[in-house]
């Protein structure tokens, strides 16, 4: 397949992966479906609309000289057609038919990867089990993937850097045009690092809101399951979500707690059958990995407390309690005391055992 015709086809308004792969498979190679007659589109049903923005493209655009351009300004081109393209990602329904991509090592592609999403508005909590579930995710050998949008995002890529993994970015906009632009040194450092910074979208397209459910499909498609940290009702990452599902991907979610907002997307996801992950190790399990030991994790956990968790596990070291007993006795907000054993058993510093029964396990 020749890539500038296919590059010059991609980004005619309009023609989207699923009729591109229609002209394909009908003419057979993208030079010859560039090239080809008013007659021969118009047989093939492709949208008047769509007829008139490929004649515009024809009359300015070069095939050969804009692949070129793009390749000069150091982004590198991938098509469905091509050996080292995803095959995950070629199983979903749409399937991107080229893929803009900064970095250099696709062989990412060819590892097991899990979706990562969640809120822009990640609380510390959020932002606490982000980071732990990801520094385990990551160093047992998962690559992670997410959209390099701020909040839950932006965390799983930094943590997956420093847990020396790697990891995807997905853009909902072109590589020329990285969103938000104060990630534009995480995406650099992504691609410097044996992951990659990816998008369908042309380079000088800008991140439009339209195109993030697009991107989404993407994250997922690539993913052998999809995470859900933080999220509130409206989260966009509840739209990665529904995309899993509709690929037969996996779908995790954490539990938070029920007094915050960003909370009830993951709650909700709960509810419809998104398997409730509270540990790494529950994802790494259900995939067939292996599993970290997390016991010295757990124990240096417990200097990163604040001092209501502590008073908590301190109690909970003389016998177990029932919640509202530890709400009673440390005079601390019923939502305190909630949060804080949330956050404490997805540690495994302790355990529900039913009725609101806590135990301490280390």
């Amino acid at each position: 397949m020749n890539t500038a015709y296919l590059v010059a086809l991609q980004q005619i308004p309009g023609l989207g992966p699923i009729r591109l792969k229609l002209l394909l498979e009908y003419f057979s190679d993208s030079k010859l479906a560039w090239q080809a007659s008013l007659k021969q589109w118009q047989e093939i049903k492709v949208p008047q609309n769509v007829i008139q923005a490929w004649q515009e493209s024809k009359k300015t655009t070069a095939p050969e000289q804009l692949l070129q351009q793009i390749l000069d300004d150091g982004i590198r081109v991938l098509s469905i057609f091509d050996p080292e393209y995803s095959l995950l990602l070629k199983e979903i329904y749409d399937p991107p038919i080229v893929i803009y991509y900064l970095g250099d090592n696709l062989e990412v592609f060819k590892r097991k990867s899990l979706g990562v999403v969640g809120t822009r508005q990640i609380t510390s909590y959020g932002r606490l089990l982000t980071e732990k579930f990801i520094n385990i995710l990551a160093g047992a050998g998962l690559v992670i993937v997410s959209g390099l949008a701020r909040g839950v995002d932006t965390v799983a890529h930094q943590e997956t850097l420093k847990a020396k993994g790697q990891t995807i970015a997905v853009l909902g906009g072109g590589l020329k045009q990285i969103f938000p632009a104060e990630n534009i040194k995480l995406a650099l450092a992504i691609a410097q690092n044996g992951g990659l910074v990816i998008s369908e979208f042309s380079p000088n397209e800008p991140s439009l809101p339209g195109n993030f459910p697009a991107r989404n499909r993407i994250i997922s498609g690539l993913s052998v399951g999809v995470l859900v940290t933080e999220a509130a009702t409206e989260s966009g990452s509840l739209i990665t979500a529904r995309c899993a599902l509709e690929q037969g991907r996996e779908v995790y979610a954490l539990p938070g707690p029920v007094t915050s907002s960003q909370s009830m997307g993951t709650l909700n996801l709960i509810k419809q059958g998104a398997k409730l992950v509270t540990s790494a190790e529950d994802i790494l399990a259900d995939l067939g990995m292996d599993q970290v030991t997390n016991t010295e994790t757990r124990v240096k956990n417990v200097g990163n407390l604040s001092e209501a968790e502590q008073r908590i596990l301190d109690l909970l070291s003389l016998e177990n309690r029932q919640i509202d007993e530890i709400c009673r006795e440390l005079k601390l907000p019923a939502a305190i005391v909630a949060s804080s054993l949330v956050k404490m058993e997805i540690f495994g510093l302790v355990k529900n055992l039913g009725g609101g029964v806590y135990l301490k396990l280390i």
